[in-house]
């Protein structure tokens, strides 16, 4: 492979926007270690219309508004409104917990097309101990019924440990008994309150199994799955191509869109509650900031999402793999292992040909 095919061509097809960093809950693995703020810098009504407008100047990616608790910020559907009339297409991730026939109705009038509940346990005891809240299960149960009664779409999300590695099955089923649109799995980045959970990653082998199952069950789900800070899964799917059925095609458009592993700085980025602009919420690199540049200029010229496209510049077996293109490994992880977000993945037991 010659130095120009390993050069990623970048296509903004998403951003993961932390429009606040507080939030109701305490949750054990969560990136940004939030809590109930409040936090100093957040940016103002106006200035999320601006960058809105810079976003819309150079691409319509979805746009996840997310936190922190999203739906604690007061703004928070002005910002959504004005995102679908620049024709973005707006998606909210909450903890559900707050949701309610109100909320849902606005959602539904400010144009959010689809809403992610994380569900991280099969039950109320499994749940309510990650979120470290007594009654986080049953406020999400009830916010996803106020989103079906109002017409929501909504997903759910599983950051998996070893804490729910046993109940990832019994989750899926919940989700389809839901009548949730998608079941998306992310895989534990130790980074935030989730550093005290290292313990809780499960290993490499594991990784591999779950990945693989995942891959097979996609086969004929009756709803569309995606495993997200789990570059290995596309790696796992070009292998087994010809050994499973291929995923059914199911509803979901854009939502669904992914082309390979690590999407960061390639066709994802990540704004914090500050305007910090980083290759994903897990990878607190500083590429450049909204309130002192513009959005397009970070994203055109950030010297770190260049390294990001530039596959030779990838280090260890990840620079040899004959899957780098369609994997990557986790930046964040090999970030966090080694302080080099180009080294190697450490969470991989796949050993290149090359």
């Amino acid at each position: 492979m010659g130095k120009s095919e390993k050069l990623l061509v970048s296509k903004l097809n998403m951003i993961a926007w932390e429009v606040t960093r507080s939030c109701n809950l305490n949750c054990v693995h969560c990136r940004a270690a939030a809590n109930c703020g409040p936090y100093p810098g957040e940016l103002s009504t106006n200035k999320c219309f601006q960058l809105l407008d810079e976003i819309a100047a150079i691409s319509s990616p979805v746009i996840i508004l997310t936190g922190g608790e999203p739906l604690l910020r007061p703004d928070i559907f002005e910002i959504a409104t004005y995102g679908t009339n620049k024709g973005l297409r707006m998606v909210m991730a909450t903890n559900g917990t707050l949701v309610n026939a109100v909320t849902a109705r606005k959602m539904i009038v400010s144009g959010i097309k689809r809403v992610s509940i994380s569900i991280d346990g099969k039950d109320a005891a499994s749940h309510d101990a990650f979120r470290q809240e007594k009654g986080a299960f049953a406020g999400a149960m009830a916010g996803i019924d106020a989103l079906k009664v109002a017409g929501m779409e909504f997903q759910i999300n599983t950051t998996i440990t070893t804490a729910n590695l046993g109940q990832i099955k019994d989750i899926l089923e919940l989700a389809k008994k839901l009548g949730a649109a998608a079941h998306h799995i992310f895989l534990l980045v130790p980074t935030g309150r989730g550093k005290d959970l290292a313990a809780q990653a499960i290993t490499a082998a594991d990784y591999e199994e779950t990945m693989l199952w995942f891959h097979k069950e996609s086969a004929d789900c009756s709803i569309q799955l995606k495993a997200t800070c789990a570059p290995h899964y596309f790696r796992i799917l070009h292998q087994n191509k010809f050994k499973c059925e291929e995923p059914k095609k199911k509803q979901g458009g854009h939502f669904h869109e992914s082309t390979r592993g690590c999407l960061g700085g390639i066709s994802f980025c990540f704004i914090s509650h500050v305007g910090q602009v980083q290759p994903c919420g897990y990878l607190e690199l500083d590429c450049g900031n909204v309130l002192k540049h513009s959005f397009s200029q970070i994203w055109e010229k950030s010297a770190v999402f260049g390294n990001l496209r530039d596959l030779t510049k990838y280090g260890g077996k990840c620079g040899k793999c004959e899957f780098i293109k369609v994997c990557g490994g986790c930046r964040a992880r090999a970030f966090e292992a080694t302080g080099d977000y180009l080294a190697e993945e450490p969470l991989c037991l796949y050993q290149p040909k090359g």
